[in-house]
C-alpha cells in the first residue's frame, strides 16, 4: 500500500490542491468488505503478536494492550511473545488464543519474519491459517499490519490488505505508523517506548474501538 505524509494531504485540501475524487482514488478505504464474525458471541478480547504486542521492555501497563483496554473500557488479555514469528504463533495459538474462547483478536505477526527475510509466502500462509482457525471458532479477527521496504522485504502492506480483505478481518495498516522513527515515541530502532505504545492504542481506539466496546 502507498505511504502518504498525512499533513501534506491536510494542508493540500485547506487550499484546494487536491479535489476529493483523487483522495480517494489514492487513499482507498479500509474494511470496505464483508466483516467475517461482525457480532461474534464471546466476550474475551486478545491481543496476539511478538514484541509489538508483548510491549518489549516496557512495564506491562504500557503495552499497546493494556493503554488500549484503559481506552475502551475493557480487559484485554495480552497473548505477545517478542520474537515470534508467525510460525511460532501457529503453534501456540491453541493454548494462547483458543482455549480463552475470544470474540475478538488482535492479531499482529508478521514483523519477525520480515526481518529474518523468511519466506512471504510461508508468512502470509501462516496468517492465513490462525486467521481461519480464530474465525471457525466465531471471533472476530482485527488484523494488524506491518509495513516494510518494498525493496528489500516485498510488499506486505498490500499483502495483509488483500488478507483481510479475502478473509472478512478488520484492517489496521502499519502498527507503527506515525511512530517508527521518532525519537520520541522509540525506544531502540525498531521498539516503542511507553509513548510510542499510547499512540498505538490512540490510534487503535479511533479505527477500531467500536469492535471492542460492544
Amino acid at each position: 500500500m502507498r505511504r502518504f505524509d498525512w499533513r501534506l494531504i491536510r494542508i493540500a485540501l485547506a487550499f484546494g490542491l487536491l479535489p476529493g475524487a483523487l483522495l480517494v482514488h489514492y487513499c482507498p478505504r479500509h474494511n470496505s468488505w464483508p466483516i467475517t464474525n461482525e457480532h461474534p458471541q464471546g466476550d474475551v478480547i486478545v491481543a496476539f503478536g511478538d514484541s509489538l504486542t508483548a510491549g518489549y521492555k516496557m512495564a506491562d501497563a504500557d503495552s499497546y494492550p493494556a493503554q488500549l483496554a484503559s481506552l475502551v473500557g475493557r480487559d484485554i488479555l495480552n497473548r505477545g511473545v517478542s520474537g515470534d514469528s508467525t510460525a511460532e504463533g501457529l503453534a501456540r495459538l491453541d493454548r494462547d488464543v483458543l482455549a480463552e474462547n475470544p470474540g475478538v483478536v488482535l492479531l499482529s505477526l508478521g514483523a519477525n519474519d520480515m526481518l529474518r527475510r523468511q519466506s512471504i509466502e510461508a508468512t502470509f500462509a501462516n496468517l492465513r491459517r490462525i486467521i481461519d482457525r480464530i474465525q471457525a471458532r466465531g471471533a472476530l479477527v482485527i488484523l494488524i499490519g506491518v509495513e516494510g521496504f518494498p525493496m528489500v522485504h516485498g510488499d506486505y502492506g498490500e499483502r495483509y490488505r488483500a488478507l483481510a480483505r479475502e478473509t472478512g478481518c478488520v484492517y489496521v495498516d502499519d502498527i507503527l505508523d506515525d511512530v517508527f522513527g521518532d525519537p520520541a515515541l522509540m525506544y531502540d530502532q525498531i521498539h516503542p517506548n511507553a509513548a510510542g505504545y499510547a499512540r498505538i492504542a490512540q490510534r487503535l481506539e479511533s479505527e477500531v474501538g467500536s469492535y471492542l466496546k460492544r
